[in-house]
Formats: C-alpha cells, structure tokens, sequence
C-alpha cells in the first residue's frame, strides 16, 4: 500500500482540514463530474450519477491491467466523492443554509483524478465501461480541469443537517479575515465527504465543507 498514491495523505490540507476554519488558496485539479438536479437522498439520477462516477474512476485505476496503460501511471487511492450544490431558480449563492425543499437541488457531483488522466484516458475508460454495463449512461460524465482559488473551509463533524453552526463560523472567520463570499455559477457551495454515509454512524461523519471567497476591497 505504500507505493499507492493517497490525495488525502498527500494534500492533507485538503481533505483533512483541522475543525477550525481556515482560508486555503485551492489548486489546479483534474477530475471526472457528472451534474443533475433533485434530492440527493431520493433521486435516482444523484445515484446514477454515483455509478457513473466510481465506474470510471475504478476502470482508470484497474487500467494498468488492460495492456493499455496510460502515460505516466501510477496506481492511487479512488479520492472522496465532492459535490457542489446549488439551488434550481438560479440561487447560485447558495450556502448551506437556505435550503426548504431538498428537490430543488441543482448538483455537480465529481471526483478528483491523477493529472495522467487526460481526455483520451478519459475515453478510452468509458468504451471499456460500455463494453461491461449497457444499463448505465456512461454519457452523462465529462472531464474537467478547474482551479477553485481563494476558499474558506472547514470540517464539519456530524449529520449533514447539522451543517449549519459549522458554516456560520467558517462564514464569520473569512470576513474577521479580509474575506467576502464570491458565490458564482462556477464558484459554489463546495463539498467533500470524508465519511461513507452507508457504514460511518451519522454522528460520525466527517464533511469538508468549502465556500468561495475573494479579498474585501
């Protein structure tokens, strides 16, 4: 296991950020996305979109057993499932802290990739997947390259619908900070599940929750 690239123990700022909110500058990143909308709990396109996500991700890890491996290989630990989340009549500000009605969810689920995974790795990933499973829409996922920047984050421990306190006092540090949100279409409500809902207990779980910000003038 130890010659196994983990993103987690590499870029531990990241993924394992202390309970206290912090301002963190976030990098260039690779990563496969699949977006959609509804309650994450209920619809089966969030679910899908799971299937579609971990398919890839698992082929392009297993590749090095298909006699075509990529340039620049190496094998690596599937990273933790991200999401941004954003509301259905264009609430792109939205902050974790407005939501009423949970199918009004407006989602982009994805997960971050070794920069060896290029598009032609990408498309050579989903032809073997259509070969194994034709019941899925292996169509519905894209490769993208995006650097999410200036951000406040923080580690939430606990049932998502606890999210709140935690976000409230990651929202107050970046303003004692010189920090005002810088919510967009492309800079959302960020985030990174440590846990695995289906075996951690809800008291348990660990959430990196990250929102965008920019320098006050």
């Amino acid at each position: 296991m130890s010659d196994i690239f983990d993103f987690k123990k590499k870029y531990r700022d990241l993924y394992l950020p202390p309970r206290n909110p912090a301002i963190i500058d976030v990098p260039e990143i690779v990563c496969i996305a699949v977006s959609g909308k509804g309650d994450p709990n209920t619809s089966e396109a969030y679910k899908n979109a799971l299937e579609v996500l971990y398919g890839f991700s698992y082929a392009i890890k297993m590749s090095k057993l298909s006699g075509n491996t990529p340039d620049g290989y190496f094998d690596f630990v599937v990273p933790p499932l991200e999401g941004f989340w954003s509301l259905d009549d264009g609430g792109f500000d939205y902050d974790g802290l407005k939501i009423t009605d949970k199918k009004k969810f407006v989602w982009t689920s994805f997960l971050r990739q070794p920069a060896f995974v290029t598009q032609d790795v990408f498309e050579q990933a989903r032809e073997t997947l259509l070969k194994k499973k034709h019941s899925v829409d292996f169509t519905s996922a894209s490769l993208l390259t995006f650097t999410e920047g200036l951000c406040v984050q923080i580690m939430h421990t606990g049932p998502y619908d606890t999210e709140a306190a935690d976000i409230r006092l990651m929202d107050a540090f970046a303003v004692e900070n010189g920090c005002v949100p810088d919510f967009s279409e492309e800079r959302r409500h960020h985030e990174i599940y440590i846990g695995d809902p289906r075996k951690t207990a809800p008291e348990k779980l660990r959430t990196v929750i990250r929102h965008p910000v920019r320098k006050s003038a």
